[in-house]
């Protein structure tokens, strides 16, 4: 067995790095902000959608196994207690869902096998932050 293998890749870098993500989360945001099937997602948040542009491009960043940065910003948070308390209905995290799906088909990593791994887990994410009755 050869020592200097190189080791496994991250999901990160399989998606292709920072670019990749900044291409799906740009992608994302603009299908939230310009489709109206996505009203209802995009009346929660502020105008200015820069400032969630660059949150959600870290937080990816670090789940997909690349740079840190975003846990690092905000230590003590995750994805489900930034969304806990908002109330999220299963219409709006289908809208959620829905747009990082499309925004990953348009934007994503070129091996259509990982794309769909990673809406797929984006999905069920959005369904776990659903409010419960």
């Amino acid at each position: 067995m050869n020592a200097e293998a190189a080791p496994p890749r991250t999901p990160y870098e399989a998606l292709g790095g920072a670019p990749v993500i900044s291409r799906i989360v740009n992608r994302f945001y603009d299908l939230m902000d310009s489709d109206a099937q996505y009203a209802e997602l995009r009346a929660m948040h502020a105008p200015d959608l820069q400032p969630m542009r660059d949150s959600l491009a870290g937080w990816l960043s670090a789940w997909a196994g690349g740079p840190r940065d975003w846990h690092e910003q905000n230590p003590g948070k995750c994805m489900m207690s930034a969304h806990r308390g908002l109330g999220i209905q299963r219409d709006v995290a289908n809208q959620w869902a829905d747009a990082m799906a499309r925004a990953i088909a348009d934007c994503g990593p070129e091996d259509k096998d990982l794309a769909k791994a990673m809406a797929e887990r984006i999905d069920m994410m959005a369904m776990g932050m659903v409010a419960s009755d």
